[in-house]
């Protein structure tokens, strides 16, 4: 579960907002309120807040976010204990509070709104809340058996690593059963093999390299894997090609049908690989 907190001003309009993305927004906390709607509550909320007005952003919104299957399965009932466990855990339990839930989306989120006033006038401290919320949050999560932020954040990086794995190996199966001679036709192999391949192009209508997407994740080459930079995808192709890949006089390339110019950092790496190897030859001519 995710928790995100901070001090608004505006407590009317940001409450009517969030009740109003949904219709018949239900209703899962409330606590010290006899209002039923968004005027009625900041009515109540500003009856306390008259007695400190040095205190402008006077109201605390948070949303607590569940996973997406959890959030499927967690009822009214237990969206008012994770409600008023996270409260607790902020300290915020004596204070004015309403939280509705949205399920007008896939991912099941709670809005909650507290008076940051108390009943004897003091404004609660809002320092570093929104990275308190995230705490509290991962707390009650933890307490009563939901996933945590941490283990989301795990789970999201462990998918990524595995979909970086998936587009490497496809894009070795390709380097070396197809053996590409120009960028046009790596792209289309990898798009046999379900990987899109976009060219970046930079403001000097120069490509410096390209973008991954697979499974719904887009990711820079460099991401992917160090061997599949812009320019070392070009220095691979280019061993394929051999001379006529790059056009020296202006350092171009075909791509998508047209002359395309390298990057000057792509550029240089591919010469200074051609003249390496040209060196080699050489040498082994030599000793030959």
């Amino acid at each position: 579960m995710i928790g995100k907190g901070k001090s608004i001003s505006h407590t009317w309009a940001s409450m009517q907002y969030g009740w109003n993305q949904e219709k018949d927004a239900e209703v899962v906390y409330s606590k010290n309120l006899a209002g039923e709607t968004p005027k009625e509550i900041t009515e109540e909320f500003k009856f306390v807040q008259e007695q400190n007005a040095r205190c402008t952003n006077n109201t605390l919104s948070f949303v607590l976010s569940p996973t997406i299957e959890e959030g499927k399965e967690l009822n009214a009932k237990a969206l008012n204990e994770i409600t008023e466990k996270f409260l607790k855990e902020m300290k915020l339990e004596g204070h004015q509070a309403i939280g509705f839930v949205h399920r007008d989306r896939q991912h099941t989120h709670v809005h909650v709104y507290v008076n940051r006033i108390d009943f004897n006038g003091r404004a609660y401290n809002d320092s570093f809340i929104g990275k308190r919320s995230q705490q509290a949050a991962e707390n009650v999560a933890r307490d009563i058996g939901l996933t945590t932020v941490r283990e989301v954040q795990q789970e999201k990086l462990d998918k990524i690593k595995l979909i970086r794995y998936e587009i490497k190996m496809i894009h070795e199966k390709v380097m070396v059963e197809h053996r590409p001679k120009n960028f046009d036709q790596y792209m289309k192999f990898m798009e046999r093999n379900n990987v899109k391949v976009i060219p970046s192009i930079n403001k000097s209508n120069q490509l410096q390299g390209f973008r991954f997407e697979f499974k719904g994740h887009s990711l820079k080459g460099s991401e992917v894997h160090r061997s599949m930079s812009g320019s070392r995808l070009a220095i691979g192709i280019a061993e394929h090609a051999g001379r006529g890949f790059v056009k020296n006089k202006d350092n171009t390339v075909s791509l998508l049908g047209k002359a395309t110019e390298l990057s000057g950092n792509i550029a240089m790496k591919v010469a200074k690989k051609v003249i390496v190897k040209t060196i080699k030859k050489g040498m082994g001519i030599e000793i030959g």
